[in-house]
């Protein structure tokens, strides 16, 4: 489905982007661009990967912030520029403000990972912890902003944030001249303006495709109603596209020239970071893994060659523990079962034999004894175990039935 807008004049030119990329020569890195043969042969196509979670920062965040910050007056430099973020743009604005001899106030929420907090502390900015969530921590920022003079660093909703960003769509055009399909993860719409501004205007017939996270996804229902509508509680693990309204500037590009929103599931993005890991050994954050999940998800809805934009790999490891087990049970690879055994010595030990011959490895076995359903010398055991897949699930459930075990479900 299209979503274009008819008459629009847009606020980013090609202009716009080339001059912010001769503005980061030197600042943010030309990532490189990996192709995926798993990705390539479920999809029919060549499938590459932009690796900007291999940017400074771990993130595509540093061009805009960079572009922003540069283009600001002497005056507005002296005063100094504030941000609010729970990651990403936090450590975007801080070692562009660092490389510019700006000063940095970022506001945090409290729950922020701590990895983040200290990255972006040691980027040069002051962190302020406020709030629980980020719009708490947004109307800090700008209170702050107003008091202070400090200049206000939006994180999409911005000319320059998005011209910034823009520069990752030239070096895919650069990086695979015939590529056919972007495919981009959205949030506030920043990245997926940029790109398209600079990909549209040289290559007009290049499929644009963005995705969200279902539980914050703000762009089909705003671009169904023509401006922006909010989203209430967005919720999602992927917090670098966690935005619950976009703003009116990345929308209007958007709806111009992105060709398609797509949604994906916590499952799917769970599976597409798990394969970031395992296949392209690479580091992704869930929102990064955002363009991979949607492929995972209808490979056969993307004409390729396929360019899929990892934006960013600044996970916290004890998320990233979680959504590994997530994307390991979404693939079958985890199998929880319940069955009940006469309670005598040896029959726990008969049970793992069973299972042991079955090749399946129990990550954790629990007993209960004492439900009134069960008999006088019957125990219910549990046990969660690691498996190949949804087959080898199969597999060991078969396995327990023909030694005898009633699985119980």
């Amino acid at each position: 489905m299209s979503y274009r807008t008819a008459g629009s004049l847009r606020s980013v030119t090609l202009d716009d982007v080339r001059g912010a990329q001769k503005m980061l020569s030197g600042v943010a890195r030309t990532t490189a661009m990996e192709s995926s043969r798993h990705l390539s042969q479920l999809v029919g196509a060549p499938v590459h990967l932009k690796c900007e979670n291999l940017q400074r920062t771990g993130s595509f965040k540093l061009r805009g912030a960079y572009v922003r910050i540069a283009g600001l007056l002497p005056e507005e430099r002296a005063a100094g520029v504030v941000a609010a973020s729970a990651g990403n743009h936090a450590q975007g604005v801080a070692l562009a403000s660092s490389l510019l001899g700006v000063h940095a106030t970022v506001f945090m929420p409290q729950g922020a990972p701590l990895p983040k907090i200290s990255a972006t502390r040691e980027y040069g900015a002051e962190v302020r912890l406020h709030g629980q969530v980020v719009d708490e921590t947004l109307a800090a920022a700008q209170e702050y902003a107003a008091t202070t003079g400090a200049v206000f660093i939006h994180p999409f909703d911005h000319p320059d944030v998005i011209a910034g960003q823009g520069t990752v769509g030239l070096e895919i055009l650069e990086q695979c001249p015939e590529v056919r399909t972007i495919v981009v993860g959205i949030g506030g719409g920043g990245l997926a303006a940029g790109i398209a501004v600079a990909v549209k205007a040289l290559r007009p017939e290049v499929r644009i495709v963005g995705v969200q996270a279902e539980g914050a996804a703000a762009y089909p229902p705003s671009l169904a109603a023509g401006r922006p509508v909010s989203v209430l509680n967005p919720t999602t693990m992927a917090d670098g596209i966690k935005v619950g309204r976009p703003g009116p500037v990345p929308f209007e590009i958007v709806g111009d020239l992105v060709d398609e929103v797509r949604t994906v599931s916590e499952d799917q993005l769970s599976a597409a970071l798990l394969l970031c890991l395992e296949r392209a050994k690479l580091v992704v954050e869930p929102a990064g893994a955002s363009p991979v999940a949607a492929l995972l998800a209808e490979p056969g809805a993307f004409p390729g060659p396929v360019v899929a934009v990892l934006s960013g790999g600044n996970v916290d490891p004890v998320l990233l523990q979680r959504v590994l087990r997530h994307g390991m049970a979404a693939q079958g690879r985890y199998l929880a079962v319940r069955l009940r055994l006469t309670d005598r010595p040896g029959a726990l030990a008969t049970l793992l034999g069973v299972l042991s011959a079955a090749d399946a490895n129990v990550l954790d076995v629990s007993h209960v004894r004492t439900d009134p359903r069960l008999g006088l010398t019957e125990v219910e055991v549990e046990l969660h175990l690691e498996t190949k897949g949804p087959v080898h699930c199969v597999e060991v459930g078969q396995a327990l039935r023909q030694a005898g075990y009633t699985v119980i479900d």
